[in-house]
């Protein structure tokens, strides 16, 4: 629960560095703006596109199939003037007579087939768009100035005869007239004509009395269809209600439009075509019953939309580029300085009190790291003061510690001198005298505070020699090193209060006689001097509080946060040791104690290698 608690700590904002936040703050104002603006401008543009396309595809699929009608209407009415003319009524009821029969002579000693051929081709000399007019009655005969038939055909079984009779008398456009017996003197192919026809139809019996057929010029439907372009290589296509193309341009996508493909008189549909997917668009007219169908691939139906949503994304594009480099440069000049003020500060934390901030700037980092300069300069001079202060108040202490130690032996000397005067002879007066004289000269030192360690192990056998005067029959004691550690330099007064302690606190406490063994050694390049007693140890709890108390011990005072009862074997004098040589040194040196109840103590003193009398060559 901890570790899922730290884990979404980590990922709050306020936890992120500055430099992201500012960059995060920039693209959210400048980019993602950006970015909605463009998707929502390509999104409207490309729906309104679409639909306008489509609007205008029908638009020109309605004039489209306007013109048509118009085209075929004009086919109609000329069905209608045949079919009124007195002639061709005469010609369908079979009753041209008295000249007016085929071969007779009618009106101004012309024939009247003469006059309906002469009737028929006034409407295709009017009317260039005609290919061709015949009238058929339903004996069979026709009568044409352009068309004709292949000998031995009955024209009543022809599939358009029928058409227009199934009709009775509607206008109907049958398309190309593919596999028909009728053949036209220009020589059209049936690819480049349509035909229409209708059905003359008698008003009182509606019994069919004849069949007008009318070809129409392919290039009329054509000229209206092919100036029109969808997109780049879409067209217009004209359908009969079988799904045959009556107009196509030259290549077209589809051959042949499916039956049943367009559900409704209007409407959008799309059709896969060789693994490309067309879009139709399309619109029946309910005159002709043909449909207009606007074919284009759909992939160049958003030619323009492409081209504009192009345009829009290269410019969100270039927006972003210039947001992002303008958010990653502002965010670097604003958390560069601030970074770099940071590292001051982590290094000024680490102990580095002479870094400084160097910036010319005048807003509030350049505030903030003056303000931080002259902070570091007064912490600097605070330590220098207060290490002047420590040290002053340290060396008042050793002098006092010193000239308190001195009065103390002082008077343990003179009673002990007392004490051997009336108890034994004189004999022994002049060695504790000689001792005592002794330890007072080295002990002085001429004011250093630095010896030889040959001295300082001379000053402790002196000591011992006036304590083992004292204890006899109770002390004994033995020192071992090596010659050439006397050539090393130690503290002065290192091992006496120490060896004090020992006695006072260890071997005295002891039932019986006992040993004090002084060993030096060298490990690691450091000295290590050992002071082992098999007095009476020290309790495991007051053990422990010395421990604290020496560990404790810095470069402060050497006065004890915790006092320890004087039984416990602490002593003033070795707190000071342990002072001295942090003071010194500083840490690691210093002192160790271990020591077990009635199982003796054993003190150790980790000392640098010193080989001159100056505490820094080591």
């Amino acid at each position: 629960m901890q570790r899922s608690g730290l884990t979404i700590e980590k990922l709050k904002l306020n936890n992120m560095p500055i430099r992201y936040k500012l960059i995060i703050h920039f693209l959210l104002i400048s980019i993602l703006p950006s970015i909605g603006l463009g998707l929502l401008i390509g999104w409207t543009v490309d729906r309104r596109v679409e639909e306008q396309s489509s609007e205008n595809t029908m638009q020109l699929i309605g004039k489209v199939n306007t013109a048509l009608e118009n085209d075929v209407e004009n086919l109609q009415k000329i069905t209608y003037l045949i079919s009124f003319d007195p002639g061709v009524q005469a010609f369908l009821k079979g009753t041209m007579k008295d000249g007016a029969e085929p071969g007779g002579t009618g009106v101004n000693g012309e024939s009247a087939e003469y006059n309906i051929r002469k009737f028929m081709q006034g409407f295709t000399t009017l009317s260039s768009e005609i290919a061709g007019i015949m009238l058929v009655n339903q004996a069979g005969e026709f009568i044409s100035n352009e068309m004709y038939t292949r000998p031995g055909t009955e024209v009543k079984n022809e599939a358009w005869y029928k058409a227009a009779a199934a009709n009775k008398g509607i206008f109907k456009m049958i398309g190309h007239p593919y596999g028909r017996a009728v053949m036209s003197h220009a020589d059209y192919k049936e690819s480049e004509v349509v035909s229409a026809v209708r059905a003359i139809v008698d008003p009182d019996t509606q019994v069919v009395q004849g069949v007008v057929l009318v070809d129409l010029k392919l290039r009329v439907i054509a000229e209206t269809a092919r100036d029109v372009t969808l997109g780049k290589t879409g067209y217009l296509t004209v359908v009969d209600d079988n799904g045959e193309l009556v107009y196509a341009p030259q290549h077209p996508f589809m051959q042949s439009i499916p039956v049943g493909l367009f559900s409704e008189t209007s409407g959008i549909t799309s059709e896969t075509v060789n693994g490309r997917d067309i879009q139709l668009i399309y619109r029946t007219s309910s005159f002709t019953g043909w449909t207009t169908v606007g074919v284009f691939p759909m992939d160049e139906s958003a030619y323009g939309v492409r081209e504009i949503t192009f345009n829009v994304v290269t410019f969100v594009f270039v927006v972003c580029m210039l947001g992002m480099t303008a958010s990653f440069y502002l965010a670097y000049s604003i958390s560069r300085p601030i970074g770099q003020l940071a590292s001051f500060m982590s290094k000024a934390q680490s102990g580095d009190l002479t870094i400084r901030y160097w910036g010319k700037r005048s807003d509030e980092i350049g505030m903030l790291g003056r303000s931080f300069n002259t902070m570091l300069a007064q912490i600097s001079r605070l330590l220098n003061l207060t290490e002047l202060q420590a040290r002053q108040k340290r060396e008042a202490e050793l002098r006092s510690l010193q000239a308190h130690i001195k009065p103390h032996f002082l008077y343990n000397t003179l009673d002990t001198i007392h004490w051997m005067a009336r108890s034994r002879g004189a004999e022994d007066i002049a060695e504790v005298v000689q001792s005592l004289s002794k330890l007072f000269r080295l002990g002085l030192s001429k004011g250093s505070d630095i010896i030889p360690l040959s001295d300082e192990l001379e000053h402790i056998v002196s000591y011992l020699k006036i304590q083992h005067t004292r204890y006899s029959s109770k002390l004994s004691y033995t020192i071992e090193s090596e010659p050439q550690f006397g050539e090393l330099y130690v503290l002065k007064l290192l091992l006496q209060p120490i060896v004090e302690n020992a006695i006072y606190h260890g071997i005295k406490e002891r039932r019986g006689p006992g040993n004090i063994r002084i060993a030096v050694a060298e490990r690691g390049g450091d000295l290590y001097l050992t002071v082992a007693d098999d007095g009476a140890g020290i309790p495991a709890e007051r053990l422990a509080q010395l421990r604290k108390r020496l560990e404790d011990i810095g470069t402060g005072s050497i006065e004890a946060e915790h006092p320890i009862p004087e039984s416990a074997g602490s002593g003033y004098g070795i707190l000071n040791v342990q002072a001295r040589i942090r003071l010194t040194y500083g840490e690691p040196y210093g002192l160790s104690i271990d020591s077990e109840p009635g199982g003796g103590t054993l003190v150790t003193v980790r000392h640098p290698v010193v080989r001159s009398s100056y505490p820094e060559d080591h």
